[in-house]
């Protein structure tokens, strides 16, 4: 692959109590639903560093025209600040062929920064969305069949799947490379939504 390409480009909120961890230390609820994930073995559970909610997966991109992509997401129309809140849990495709374990997101006004941002996007010549816009925090990614009853059971006796807010007010396009360990991301471009 040529030096002048975007190995992934994908626009995201970042998710700054996760990130910080506090949110782990704290929460008693995810720290059961988490140790239960680790007592399986064979889940690699998502580093907090990468934790982000994708609002447009832009995949491969010219180097030489992040330019023209950044101009596209600058002009995006201003917004207030959106209240997120991490709830819930579940599988993709579902409990029994899990391939991702994710936490959902309940945000008002983010499908619609999606929506804006896929049109933005799609004016540089990246591919629109198909499919449904489903926010979600990527906790881990099941690479083999595995046993995960122990994971459901403390999922179903988890007193809450509340796992805390936080108040976004801007987006970001990471550029991501993928490592021995995984993929790692890195913030390229911060885009605040209002200019005020």
């Amino acid at each position: 692959m040529s030096k002048d390409r975007l190995l992934t480009g994908t626009i995201a909120l970042d998710a700054p109590v996760y990130r910080a961890g506090s949110a782990r230390r704290s929460g008693a609820e995810f720290g059961v639903v988490r140790g239960a994930a680790q007592a399986i073995g064979r889940i690699h559970w998502s580093p907090p560093a990468n934790l982000h909610v994708t609002t447009k997966f832009i995949g491969e991109f010219a180097e030489n025209r992040l330019p023209e992509l950044q101009a596209a997401l600058e002009k995006m129309p201003e917004r207030p600040p959106i209240e997120v809140t991490v709830a819930k849990v579940g599988f993709f495709p579902n409990a029994h062929s899990a391939r991702v374990f994710w936490c959902g997101i309940e945000a008002p006004g983010l499908e619609a920064l999606a929506a804006d941002t896929d049109a933005s996007t799609s004016s540089v010549g990246v591919a629109k969305e198909e499919r449904p816009f489903s926010p979600h925090l990527t906790l881990a990614r099941i690479k083999e069949r595995l046993d995960l009853a122990p994971l459901r059971n403390a999922i179903a006796a988890a007193p809450s799947l509340d796992f805390g807010r936080f108040t976004a007010r801007s987006f970001f396009l990471y550029r991501s490379q993928l490592r021995p360990t995984g993929s790692v991301y890195t913030k390229f471009a911060e885009f605040p939504f209002s200019k005020r």
